[in-house]
């Protein structure tokens, strides 16, 4: 199937069943769990051809049957109470107010080659789910882009923080790996809001000193790194791996982004999330808990032309 019938198929899928009558809230009763159990074993065995398969006919099969047997589950009353144990290679993540949660995954089409799916299940009587379409190859410069949910930035998230925005909704910080290229793999902290009820992914929200605003935060570094992205609660903040140019050998496509063994990240300020250059210096003598933090330009934190 090539990527124009596969994308109908998923917006297809999904989006036909955008709303469905007859959910009511009430406790997830034994035939109801029963119910979605029956699915969740099909699903189950289908998350993990998604993720095994070693030809990529089969994975992509596996991804084109998961789909609609996860809105048939979803059918069921109060399936978002049930949060599919079994499905351990599909994302789900709930903000603290439990009002929606977003499934997501990725799909290996070739080595260094992904794509991402997705939708938001709303908290509600009526089932609505909203598909997240991955759009990623058409955004030229990500950390500027925002776009609404037929042009996601595809990724697999792994974390969420609510916050208060500075027009007094909440917003939602969402941090999401994306396997990117066969060199690189990126980290990504996405800003979701809703405009009439409907999502919003990236706005400005990131102030990089006196650089100015970004909509998004891109974080790409090596296939052999691990880096840390994330927020911290006890901090309070978000913290990150400051990357530097990898000393060692380079990528046909050139040079490539490692840890250096200090950290940066971005605090709260009225309802923009302000970039800080220095958390948790590398030299300090407690590197996880004394710490101090130094407002500054950004740093690079992707390779230069």
């Amino acid at each position: 199937m090539n990527g124009f019938k596969a994308l109908a198929f998923f917006v297809f899928s999904f989006s036909k069943f955008y709303f469905l009558s007859g959910q009511t809230f009430k406790p997830l009763s034994s035939e109801e769990r029963t119910a979605i159990q029956k699915y969740e074993d099909t699903l189950a065995t289908l998350a993990r051809g998604i993720l095994n398969s070693e030809l990529p006919e089969n994975r992509m099969f596996a991804c084109h049957q998961f789909i609609p047997t996860l809105v048939h589950a979803l059918k069921i009353n109060n399936s978002f109470k049930y949060h599919f144990p079994r499905l351990e290679n599909i994302s789900m993540i709930y903000p603290p107010d439990s009002t929606f949660r977003i499934f997501s995954w990725q799909l290996q089409i070739n080595p260094g080659e992904y794509k991402y799916y997705g939708a938001i299940q709303y908290n509600q009587p009526n089932l609505r789910l909203t598909p997240l379409v991955d759009r990623s190859e058409t955004i030229p410069d990500a950390t500027l882009f925002s776009s609404d949910a037929d042009k996601w930035y595809g990724v697999v998230y792994y974390n969420i923080k609510s916050f208060p925005l500075s027009n007094k909704e909440t917003g939602y910080l969402l941090f999401g790996y994306d396997g990117y290229t066969i060199n690189e793999h990126r980290k990504i902290i996405d800003n979701l809001s809703f405009k009439n009820g409907q999502p919003v992914f990236g706005s400005s929200i990131f102030k990089y000193g006196k650089e100015g605003m970004k909509n998004r935060v891109v974080y790409q570094y090596d296939v052999n790194a691990a880096i840390r992205v994330n927020y911290d609660e006890n901090e309070s903040m978000v913290v990150c791996d400051h990357l530097m140019v990898n000393p060692g050998i380079l990528s046909k496509e050139g040079k490539t982004m490692v840890p250096e063994g200090s950290y940066e990240g971005f605090k709260l300020d009225k309802g923009v999330w302000k970039y800080i250059e220095e958390v948790f210096p590398s030299n300090s003598a407690d590197n996880q808990r004394a710490y101090t933090t130094k407002p500054g330009k950004a740093k690079e934190t992707k390779p230069k032309n």
